[in-house]
This record gives structure tokens, sequence and C-alpha cells, in this order.
């Protein structure tokens, strides 16, 4: 199917446009909270605003060798359209394919702006309103909205700035160094040797797929990780889908998929130690013993940092190949040449690959207030996982980090809607979590050890060490707390305008 992106555009840029929900972002839950207002929300006008010329976000802004899900696409994949390709490890453009079909399929096209990058938002509680400024286009012409809701869909990382740490004598290579967020456009690597630096979901990506074409690939760590290999087929999905309609058999797979994720977690948490055993044991299996030892022992246990997903066990084939090995070890600085160890060996190399990272960006990076008076996110907490306190009507799309993404995004869509009907149904304006400091105790939002993780929590919200304030990292918890539980539970206050501002109704964009 070829999609075309609707370039909607927006109206007299002196007047700010109004809509009931304003999105920002068109990528993976961008679409799917389209979807969500759209099943849930009928009567609701809602736009979609986003930076780039098009749409998918992740999987259309990375473009390296191999871009994968390291998620099986049973679970990534949205609760209401079917993955039905055979591959459950999909490729980047697959994704992306789903992506825009669903977005085609559905009609969310039509309410995306592209070349709206939002910068600034501000809440009125006079007129119970966020007001958003946006840039248009390559001009960045200021483009104003209002909106009863906003829903921030752009990720967590950075676009246009990606980690890379300060490597001594990075001027003096004389070859390529390139970072995978920017990963040139038809770039050859034919018969170059090529290292890899960093041990993460990018970097045992990236190996076995440059095999194809390079000399020798090296990916350099520091510390090993641990890797799991998984076929990249689901079999059990694959003959569901032979005997029962897509949808069935899709559900079905997604319930198996999420089970045993869940038991394999909490597996983790509760015996670390024979988890250990086990994940060493199964790259034993392929690698030998030594390999293991060396470069595949992480110092730490599982899921103290995610673990790395390897498809068809593509990493090992491309190891005992002899095309590609890993080296554990510590940069000391770039030559002209490679570059040098703190072991004293030293690595040749025509490219290096600096997958080191992502640089996490809080609140999609826009600067919000509330009534004029700048809010900074690290100074609320969130408020099941989403929403954060003394910030009304504002919910961010935000997944797991032991599970697929979209599992945590679709029931986040689910609750904003019932909030939203909720709110109608009694005459709200404005709904805001609110706690008390002296009852709820403080604690990073994320506990992951991962350097990009640890580098970037002092700018992101906290979150508490009880319901509603905890962040669960469970879906059958969340299941329960954001599709059944109560909206007006502990933590969310709710309240009217004035009614003088009751009669004032701006311009509205209109539900299409």
């Amino acid at each position: 199917m070829t999609f075309q992106p609707q370039a909607v555009t927006s109206g007299d840029p002196t007047r700010p446009e109004h809509t009931d929900v304003l999105i920002i972002g068109a990528g993976l839950s961008g679409v799917g909270a389209g979807y969500h207002l759209q099943a849930n929300c009928p009567g609701k006008s809602y736009v979609i605003l986003e930076g780039r010329e098009t749409m998918g976000g992740t999987w259309d802004l990375f473009k390296y060798p191999g871009i994968r899900s390291d998620s099986d696409m049973y679970t990534l994949g949205y609760s209401f359209k079917p993955w039905t390709n055979p591959k459950a490890i999909a490729d980047g453009p697959s994704i992306l394919s789903y992506i825009k079909e669903t977005a085609q399929e559905y009609g969310i096209d039509k309410h995306i702006r592209f070349s709206h990058k939002v910068v600034k938002a501000n809440w009125s509680t006079d007129d119970a309103l966020w007001h958003v400024t946006a840039k248009r286009g390559p001009e960045q012409e200021e483009v104003r909205f209002t909106a009863n809701f906003l829903f921030m869909c752009g990720g967590y990382y950075n676009y246009d700035e990606a980690f890379t740490p300060d490597f001594e004598g990075r001027d003096d290579f004389k070859g390529d160094v390139i970072h995978p967020q920017f990963w040139p456009e038809n770039y050859d690597y034919s018969g170059k040797k090529v290292v890899v630096i960093g041990s993460g979901a990018t970097a045992m990506t990236l190996v076995p797929s440059m095999t194809d074409k390079a000399e020798h690939v090296t990916m350099l760590q520091r510390t090993p990780t641990y890797v799991v290999s998984r076929p990249g087929s689901d079999a059990f999905a694959n003959t569901m889908r032979k005997y029962l309609p897509a949808k069935m058999a899709y559900g079905i797979t997604r319930w198996k998929n999420v089970l045993m994720g869940m038991y394999f977690y909490r597996m983790c948490m509760n015996k670390p130690a024979k988890v250990k055993d086990y994940l060493l044991s199964m790259v034993r299996d392929s690698l030998g013993k030594e390999e293991v030892e060396k470069n595949f022992t992480p110092p730490y246990d599982p899921w103290d940092q995610r673990l790395c997903l390897v498809p068809d066990d593509d990493l090992y084939t491309s190891i005992k190949s002899g095309k590609a090995s890993v080296k554990t070890d510590h940069i000391e600085r770039f030559t002209e040449t490679g570059i040098k160890l703190k072991s004293g060996e030293e690595l040749e190399a025509d490219i290096i690959v600096t997958a080191t990272g992502l640089k996490l960006l809080p609140w999609n990076g826009l600067d919000v207030a509330i009534d004029g008076k700048q809010v900074q996110a690290s100074d609320t907490m969130a408020y099941k996982g989403f929403m954060y306190s003394g910030v009304p009507n504002l919910a961010s799309s935000f997944g797991y980090t032991n599970a697929s993404w979209t599992l945590k995004c679709d029931l986040t869509c689910e609750y904003v809607c019932r909030l939203m009907n909720y709110m109608d149904e009694r005459g709200f304006d404005q709904a805001t979590p609110s706690f008390n400091t002296q009852e709820v105790t403080p604690e990073p939002w994320l506990d992951l050890k991962s350097g990009y993780v640890q580098r970037a929590m002092e700018q992101f919200p906290k979150q508490g060490d009880k319901t509603p304030w905890k962040l669960h990292q469970n879906y059958a918890k969340d299941l329960m707390m954001l599709r059944y539980g109560k909206v007006d539970g502990q933590g969310m206050v709710f309240t009217s305008k004035p009614a003088a501002k009751q009669a004032t109704a701006p311009r509205s964009i209109a539900a299409e």
C-alpha cells in the first residue's frame, strides 16, 4: 500500500486555532492516541502537530543498517490493529509501513500538521485552556493553538542531538565517525574495517548487519550486556493465524507474550543469580565458555539494565564466521588509524560508529508554564506514570522499560479518554494531579542503571513510593488501574472555570 501524507495547513496564523485535544508527535504513540480519541471520544476534535515533514517518529528517523525492533511486534503493535507479518522481530521499514497504514486506514493522517514543531505551552486557569505555540515550516513561522487537553506523544529523546562522549584525539582520526542517529543516506562501508562503540541494542543490531559488506566489524564495549536470542518469527502466532481470525489470533499471541515477559521479569527480580546462569548458559551454547567469560558476562544483575534481543542468533553467527568480534576494554584515545585501548592494544578502523546512546528529553523539550510561570519537569511527580503534579489537563505517552512501549501507551490513551469523558459528564474543565509531600517519598522516575538513563534522571519528573504515584512497570497492575480503576481516585482534583468564562468559545478546528 502506497501512503501519501496529507499535509493539512493551519488557518490565519494571527489567531489561535482551537481543538479539544492537541497531540504532539505523529509517531507510534501519536497515531495510537488519534485512534483512541476517535474510538472512545468521538465528539472530540483533535489535531496532531508533528515537527518533522513525515510521520513515524523513531521508525522514520533512524536509517542505520539493520534497524529493527528489540520487542516482538505482537506487543509493540497496537491493541486494535493486528500485526500480520510473519516476522515477529520486525525491521524498521516494516514498522514504519504499519504505522502509516494504521494512520491511513483510520483517517488519522487527515489530522496531522507536518513541519509544526511545538515549542511552548502555557496553561491559563482563567479560561481552562492550553495556549500552545509552534514553529511552522523552514521559515519557522509562529502559529498558535488553544486546546482543552495537551497530550505529549513525541517520545523521550532529543531528535536533534545524540549522546557522544568527548573522546580524546577524535580530530586525529582520518576516517569517518558516525552516530547511528544521523546515519548518512546510501553510506558505503564496503570493504571497510568498522569499530562500533557500545553494547546496547543499537550496537548489537549494527554489528551483524554491517558484516554483509564490511571487511570486519568489532563491537567495542566497556561492560558486557545480557543478551537473549529469540527466533525472528513466532511459530505460535503463525500457526494461530492459520486456524483463527486475524484479530483473535493476534490477541491470543499478544497475551501469551505479555505473560511470558512478565514472568521472566519477575524471575529476574526474585532470582537474579538463577536467571543470570540461565542467560549465560544460552550464550555459552552458541559461542563457548571463553567468549562468554571475556565478553558476555555482565557485572550486574539481569534488568539492572535493559537486556538485548538477538533474533535468530545473528550476532553469534557473525562472530563465529570471523566477520565480527567483541572487545571488552576502555578507550584511551582515538588515533589516526583507529582506537588505542587502555590495555595498550590498538584497534584499526576505517569507520568508527559511536552507538553511545541517546539524549533523553523530558516533556518533548517543551517550555511548559502555568499562568505564565514556567514549570520544570523535575519539580513534578508523575501521577500513574503519565500525568504530573500541579499540571492540569496534560498527559504524556511513555512506555515500559521492561516490556513493549505500546502496551503502556495503549493503556494511557484509554485512561485519558476515560478522564475526559468523566469531566464532560460532570461539567469539570480541569483535572490536576495533587499530592501532599509529607505522604509521598520522591524516587527517581526510572531505576535503570544504564548510562543514558542515569545522565538524564535529574531533569525528569520523580515518582513516589506508593500508588498512584508509583511507576509499576507491570502491565497487569496498570491494566487494572488504568482500564478499570476510578478516574476520580486519590490524587486527582477536578475543578470548573468561572461561570463568566463558560460562555467564551474560541474558534474551533472541526473534527474530521
